[in-house]
């Protein structure tokens, strides 16, 4: 496909492209629904041939409604879904990044063309470049080729190849304990992904926190283990689900009662790391992501000098995600602006040190989009 045709694709019957953002609107959420079970168990073969069924219906629709550029996006994810069912390549992570990615910009992109936008910005030449090399990708090169494609379209470095395939061993821990360390985390990510199907507002929201706090460590030369840090991030909310959901999910104030229960959480997730070899340093961080540098946050009212680093640090990253969802009506720009303005603004509640290399993470973010 042309480079102009993927900036400012012809649109050559206007009912047949509505009639395709129709039926996209209804297979994307089986597309996500599917994807999140795979990575829970990966292994299922009658979800991967449903994930199958439901990217080959897009490209037929789309080449029925003679939506070229919906048939150049998908064909490629089509294929390696196609060796995946034959059992030529493993449902990985990376793999389910790049397919959520896929069907996010092709939604991107026909709603743009609905309203006669520009494509431009969603860079559908490099994805689609990326995809069909990630189509013939040998094996062994198939979660870097997704991490090149993922960073080339969107400006980011994907966390899932910067976290359990590179990690050693847990700190202190012998060379012989990766294996059961890396166990461990995928362990945690399935019991994350668990915890994000309780609403479709937490889609993502353990990748996009695990990527702020993982970077901001970075910046400062990683003073946190970055897989005790990992660890932490997949399990700091995890102890929601011991609770009524009518209590966490609750869209209005909170009774005394009800923040009473609340703030038994950290303690359910910290209980579990605590009891098994290797994550007392998660766990710490764990119990501690909602105590404030000021002394009044939960559930021990420590004060500053008492709080861990990462649980610092994850104080931030969460809340940061919290007032993101809670602004995200505005736009995400607006959303973004006002979540920033929060954190910077509460000097009592976030710990000074750690404010510093989170605005220059988000900062490097935003250059970046």
């Amino acid at each position: 496909m042309d480079r102009p045709m993927l900036t400012a694709p012809m649109v050559s019957d206007r009912e047949a492209l509505d009639d395709f953002v129709d039926a996209l609107r209804d297979i994307a959420p089986a597309i996500e629904r599917d994807v999140a079970r795979l990575r829970s168990a990966p292994g299922e073969r009658q979800v991967i041939a449903s994930l199958f069924r439901s990217l080959h219906n897009i490209k037929g629709d789309a080449a029925l409604c003679k939506v070229d550029l919906a048939v150049a996006i998908v064909h490629p994810i089509e294929t390696v879904l196609a060796r995946v069912r034959s059992g030529v390549l493993p449902f990985t992570e990376p793999l389910a990044e790049i397919i959520l990615l896929t069907v996010d910009r092709l939604e991107l992109a026909m709603a743009r063309i609905v309203v006669d936008e520009a494509l431009d910005e969603l860079q559908l030449w490099p994805l689609i470049d990326g995809l069909e090399r990630l189509a013939g990708a040998a094996p062994a090169d198939v979660d870097e080729c997704a991490a090149e494609v993922f960073e080339v379209v969107t400006g980011f470095r994907p966390v899932f190849a910067a976290s359990l395939a590179t990690h050693g061993a847990l700190a202190g821990g012998h060379a012989d304990s990766s294996s059961a360390a890396t166990e461990d985390l995928r362990f945690f990510l399935k019991l994350a992904n668990q915890f994000e199907l309780r609403s479709p507002l937490f889609k993502g929201r353990t990748t996009r926190i695990l990527r702020l706090a993982l970077d901001t460590n970075q910046i400062v030369d990683d003073p946190i283990d970055p897989l005790q840090l990992e660890a932490a991030v997949y399990m700091h909310d995890v102890g929601m689900m011991f609770l009524a959901e009518s209590v966490w999910l609750k869209a209005s104030d909170m009774s005394t009662a009800e923040k009473a229960i609340l703030h038994a959480h950290p303690g359910y997730a910290a209980g579990l790391l605590a009891r098994m070899p290797g994550w007392a340093a998660a766990a710490e961080m764990v119990a501690q992501h909602h105590e404030a540098a000021g002394g009044a946050g939960y559930p021990a009212a420590l004060e500053s000098a008492q709080i861990c680093a990462g649980g610092k640090l994850l104080a931030i990253c969460d809340a940061f995600e919290a007032v993101m969802l809670k602004h995200i009506n505005r736009g995400r720009n607006r959303s973004l602006l006002r979540a920033i303005a929060e954190i910077n603004a509460c000097d009592k509640q976030f710990a000074s040190e750690w404010i510093a290399p989170f605005n220059q993470v988000i900062r490097r973010s935003v250059e970046a989009r």
